[in-house]
């Protein structure tokens, strides 16, 4: 409960604030990375979409080699991470089975192709190696992001009210960088694949029950706020 509570204050003063709430939820991943697949030290770490490079510099601090990879160079910020590279998910730079963790944070729901975007993700880890994605699902309270809860009586309605709001346009516009993705429909494309296995599918900041609710249909949906699925690539 004390980190849920954490995790929800340091989202409260995310736009403040943002070192102090990313640098949060970066230590809260890698926690939950090595809690599944023990110590990164040593290890290949791709972050995909990370980014600042928060994720990136969290796994470096803990020893790893970590990498981020960036589509939107305005993303990267004043000071990205050394050795950053500008790069799209759907097509990364790299060979076949070069990591031995794959992550992407908050990712999914920003890309119109998922099961691609999941496939690449797959393609550069290496057999037996993790891969770790977390998004906000569409029927959560925050799946219209700055414009939530708003997105539930309809996205053009919502990104009207925060732009009178705020006297400036939403960031995110639904179809263009933000898409519905649901939980249930997510969960049916990864396991029927063949080259991963889920190891655990939760919420990724419910302090308790976070499997079982994400086993109830419909509820989930609006439950979960924000799905975590940690895979394990498949022998080739």
């Amino acid at each position: 409960m004390r980190r849920s509570v954490a995790l929800f204050r340091a989202f409260l003063r995310e736009q403040e604030d943002p070192e102090a709430c990313y640098s949060l939820l970066a230590r809260d991943a890698v926690d939950q990375v090595e809690a599944c697949d023990g110590p990164v030290a040593g290890r290949t770490v791709l972050d995909v979409g990370g980014g600042g490079g928060y994720f990136t510099e969290e796994f470096r601090r803990r020893g790893a080699h970590a990498y981020l990879f960036e589509p939107d160079p305005d993303e990267l910020g004043e000071k990205p991470p050394d050795g950053a590279v500008v790069a799209d998910g759907y097509l990364l730079p790299l060979r076949d089975g070069v990591a031995d963790v794959t992550f992407s944070s908050n990712v999914l729901e920003h890309v119109s192709d998922p099961e691609t975007f999941l496939s690449e993700l797959a393609r550069v880890t290496r057999p037996g190696g993790l891969i770790y994605v977390s998004f906000t699902n569409w029927l959560s309270p925050w799946g219209g992001h700055e414009w939530a809860p708003w997105h539930y009586l309809g996205a053009e309605r919502a990104r009207a009210r925060y732009a009178r709001r705020t006297g400036r346009p939403a960031k995110h516009t639904l179809g263009e960088n933000l898409f519905a993705v649901h939980i249930g429909s997510t969960l049916r494309q990864v396991r029927a694949r063949d080259d991963v296995t889920v190891v655990s599918a939760r919420s990724r900041y419910w302090p308790f029950l976070a499997e079982s609710v994400v086993k109830a249909p419909g509820i989930r949906e609006f439950a979960t706020w924000n799905l975590l699925l940690i895979l394990r690539r498949c022998p080739t």
